[in-house]
């Protein structure tokens, strides 16, 4: 195979993900051309919809199902996804063939005061448009007040600089760091000045395959299948077996209110969980090791059920 057409969303984090995929393909294969084709996502047109609400339009595919679309029709040879987007269930026909290394998958707390989650005022105000998020962070401090936020990284710290009734936002420390954004001594250096930044991977479990970017394929592509298997990543393809087969066995997509850590110790995989249900009710964690990601998968759904 001398050419590889990839299709991609045309957000500045989706590009930054696919200049990782063809950098990681030339190393492996440099005489391999690519190619780009970007698409918009209903995710990408729809920036009305509440994702906090149930039933709002959020859910399956919403920044996903096109390029799956394209993918099946066979206009492109690859999709280009970041993993936590996707739904438990392929589309009949793809699979997820690779995955790059993980970039780290904690959450970090934006925002215009020191100290992190405990520093913020009683009452603050808190932009997210993850349910998992917010149910986290209602659960954490009941009397902040989350208010739902859409749009790309740029464009919320955008919105925080100039809402000034916003405390904070809460975003993934992989997207801040692929789109170059410099974090260091608890600053978050960006457009327009700095916010301080504190991670909270000691508080909020992070989405299933946050960090992680997926590279899907039609089954029926050997050729292609090969290509990309030449850069998958295992020890991140192992954790997000797992973590997959949680989201499967949960029947549930991106908008699903439940939280998964993975780490891998000496070949053991070891997962922690956290599944809300009704609101005011105190979540549901689990923890699950073993050798065989989709075993430890079914511990810790059995757990949070």
């Amino acid at each position: 195979m001398k050419r590889l057409v990839i299709g991609t969303r045309g957000s500045a984090l989706a590009l930054a993900q696919v200049n990782l995929t063809e950098a990681a393909l030339a190393k492996v294969l440099p005489e391999l051309s690519t190619v780009r084709q970007i698409f918009i996502t209903r995710g990408d047109q729809k920036l009305d919809l509440n994702l906090l609400v149930k039933g709002e339009g959020g859910g399956k595919g919403l920044f996903t199902r096109e390029l799956e679309d394209v993918l099946t029709a066979g206009t492109i040879d690859v999709a280009v996804h970041s993993l936590k987007d996707l739904p438990g269930h392929n589309p009949q026909g793809l699979e997820i063939v690779a995955v790059l290394e993980r970039a780290p998958t904690a959450d970090v707390l934006v925002g215009k005061l020191p100290g992190g989650l405990d520093g913020l005022p009683q009452g603050a105000r808190v932009g997210t448009s993850s349910i998992r998020r917010a149910r986290q962070l209602a659960w954490l401090r009941p009397d902040l007040r989350i208010e739902e936020w859409r749009g790309n990284v740029p464009t919320r710290l955008r919105k925080l600089r100039e809402r000034e009734d916003v405390a904070a936002t809460v975003l993934a420390e992989a997207g801040l760091r692929r789109l170059g954004y410099v974090m260091e001594d608890g600053r978050l250096k960006c457009e327009g000045g700095e916010f301080y930044a504190a991670s909270l991977a000691e508080k909020l479990l992070p989405a299933i395959g946050q960090g992680a970017v997926a590279l899907q394929a039609r089954s029926d592509r050997p050729e292609v299948i090969e290509v990309l298997r030449a850069i998958n990543h295992a020890p991140t393809m192992f954790a997000i077996r797992a973590e997959r087969e949680v989201q499967r066995l949960l029947s549930g997509d991106c908008s699903l209110p439940v939280g998964v850590r993975s780490e891998i110790r000496g070949g053991v995989l070891v997962l922690h969980g956290v599944l809300f249900g009704q609101e005011g009710e105190a979540p549901r964690t689990a923890l699950a090791e073993g050798a065989e990601p989709e075993a430890v998968a079914r511990e810790l759904v059995a757990q949070l059920r």
